[in-house]
């Protein structure tokens, strides 16, 4: 457990995690896009579709199913729900080309 924390020190903890504990919306999403494990201690998510490929499990307070979900090892794939994580190099390419131009 830890105080809030900013985003780059968020991100290196996650980056670095087997897998996180969290009531949060963006956490849910941002710990699917590192590949890391998440338990969501809420009874709902506006991120099913993590729910559904196995990556994020809800165990709302249930001590014992956060027990459960964390020993239980994440699937071995990780579907493309989200892009393919290079929109950033696509954008670049675009305004290199618009620059030419």
């Amino acid at each position: 457990m830890t105080p809030p924390l900013g985003y780059v020190e968020l991100t290196a903890l996650l980056c670095n995690a087997r897998a996180v504990l969290t009531d949060s919306g963006g956490l849910q999403k941002e710990a699917y896009l590192a590949g890391v494990q998440c338990v969501t201690l809420r009874p709902v998510t506006e991120w099913v579709e993590t729910v559904e490929a196995g990556w994020n499990t809800l165990v709302d307070l249930d001590s014992e199913a956060a027990r459960v979900a964390l020993a239980t090892p994440p699937p071995s794939a990780r579907p493309e729900l989200y892009s393919d994580g290079h929109a950033g190099e696509r954008v670049v390419a675009e305004l290199a080309a618009a620059a030419v131009n």
